[in-house]
């Protein structure tokens, strides 16, 4: 069995700005060109034949002035002079007849031809036609008999005039040379000057190309746009926005990828020895003692991954194209639902969690699932940080302006330092220490609230030991599509 190997066809290229410029300007320009060059040339004719025509309309008047009908016959005196005057301007043979319109007197060259038409008295008709073999250029002239001929009233007089056409031929022959001679020239002109200046025009292009080929893979600086078309100026920063989120999102998964490195390097080493020394250890209770501490620095691992991932679905939300589609958030109704999740972990404390809202809803644009998080990092801190028998409240307040979450615990509070520098990623305030976390939940809950326009207010409660933590968002009325580009200008 012989298989025939087909030959695959190429995709075709895209053509170059330049080649689809210049072919669709060129042969448009030619095509016009020529079209001008066939009215001019059909103009110039029309010139020529108009100009050649007034010198036999001269003669055909002369003629006509010369006739007379007084005799009683039809006369004409002295037309050969007139006519061997007028050879001699024509350069070429001429053909005269003057005849009754029924014929019954004739004088000159007999049978030549009359107009297609029929003539009106006293406008001369020119006309092409052929007489004895030869093209002629014929003027005919009919007018009523003064006085008439055999008692014939309504009689006419038609007189006529011809040339032949080499004279005439010549000089349109040598016009129209010169004249396109003119028009292939301005036609060379016009191509050159639009091929040099779709050149000119598309140097930019080529220097904008060249300067972003020569670039390194790492290097996402914005793209100057000096001499560049105005045309080509919104393309240009098109590609230096999304060279912008491009570079922004690299350095966050950059960020990830140390933060990750840093924070999970070492309980997994801790991991990784306690392991070893559970399986040398044949005691069981210090087998056990090493599993609960496992237990517990795998704990810590999953909350540091947790909020990590957390951390980075925040940033990376407020990045994405087009950002997130903000909708009505009741916040009375969020939090009542991150306190019925984090109730088990209050009660294990013994921790009198609760809740103080208004009867109504209070509603911002938001995206539920991020302020849920918020939310939950700080009831959670307040949890962990809460001496075993206090209490946690969460509060939600509206206004007019502004509405709050705030949420209220009785522990050991912050120094100024400390809430100065809440949000930075992995610091930990000195109430933190000797508990377990990798401090990431503040700088969670700052980069949500800023997402949402708001802000995140920390301050030690006045009258007794704990903290005051609140998420304050300005109640604005404005619509979801702008809260959509403000959550992706991040």
């Amino acid at each position: 069995m012989i298989a025939r190997l087909r030959k695959r066809s190429k995709p075709a290229q895209p053509r170059t700005l330049k080649s689809l410029l210049l072919w669709r300007l060129v042969p448009a320009l030619v095509c016009i060109m020529l079209a001008a060059l066939w009215l001019s040339n059909f103009q110039l004719r029309q010139q020529v034949d108009l100009a050649y025509d007034r010198s036999l309309s001269g003669a055909l008047r002369s003629i006509d002035h010369n006739i007379s009908t007084a005799s009683g016959g039809l006369a004409l005196e002295q037309p050969y002079l007139m006519l061997e005057f007028f050879e001699l301007t024509a350069n070429g043979q001429v053909y005269y007849r003057v005849a009754t319109e029924d014929g019954l007197a004739e004088i000159g060259s007999p049978g030549l031809p009359l107009p297609d038409k029929p003539l009106v008295s006293g406008q001369p008709q020119f006309f092409y036609a052929e007489y004895q073999g030869m093209p002629l250029r014929v003027a005919a002239l009919a007018r009523p008999m003064d006085p008439p001929l055999y008692d014939n009233a309504g009689g006419r007089v038609i007189v006529q005039v011809a040339e032949t056409l080499e004279s005439r031929q010549d000089f349109l022959q040598r016009a129209l040379v010169r004249a396109v001679e003119r028009d292939v020239v301005v036609i060379a002109i016009v191509v050159l000057v639009v091929v040099w200046t779709v050149f000119k025009a598309v140097r930019p292009l080529e220097r904008l190309r060249q300067e972003v080929e020569r670039r390194s893979a790492d290097d996402l600086r914005p793209v100057q746009a000096q001499d560049i078309p105005r045309e080509v100026s919104p393309l240009v920063d098109a590609v230096n926005l999304h060279m912008a989120r491009f570079a922004t999102q690299a350095r966050l998964q950059r960020q990830f990828l140390d933060d990750a490195s840093h924070q999970l390097r070492t309980p997994l080493s801790v991991l990784r020895t306690q392991t070893a020394y559970a399986l040398r250890e044949a005691d069981p209770q210090e087998v056990r003692a090493v599993l609960l501490a496992m237990q517990e620095g795998l704990d810590r691992a999953v909350r540091t991954t947790n909020q990590m991932l957390a951390l980075a679905r925040a940033k990376d939300a407020s990045l994405a194209e087009g950002g997130l589609v903000p909708e009505p958030v009741d916040l009375a109704a969020m939090a009542e639902g991150v306190i019925r999740a984090l109730l088990p972990a209050a009660r294990a404390r013994n921790l009198d969690l609760g809740l103080e809202a208004p009867g109504g809803a209070v509603r911002i644009k938001g995206v539920d699932w991020l302020l849920r998080e918020a939310l939950s990092n700080l009831v959670d801190n307040a949890i962990r940080y809460t001496a075993p028998g206090s209490q946690v409240t969460v509060r939600v307040q509206g206004g007019t302006r502004e509405a709050r979450v705030v949420v209220e615990d009785c522990g050991p509070g912050m120094s100024p330092e400390d809430i100065a520098r809440a949000s930075v990623r992995f610091r930990r305030g000195a109430a933190g220490k000797n508990k377990p976390g990798a401090g990431l939940g503040l700088a969670i809950v700052g980069t949500i609230v800023e997402i949402h326009g708001g802000r995140l207010v920390l301050e030690n409660r006045e009258s007794q030991t704990g903290m005051r933590a609140a998420l304050v968002f300005t109640l604005k009325s404005f619509p979801d599509a702008a809260l959509r580009h403000k959550i992706a200008a991040h």
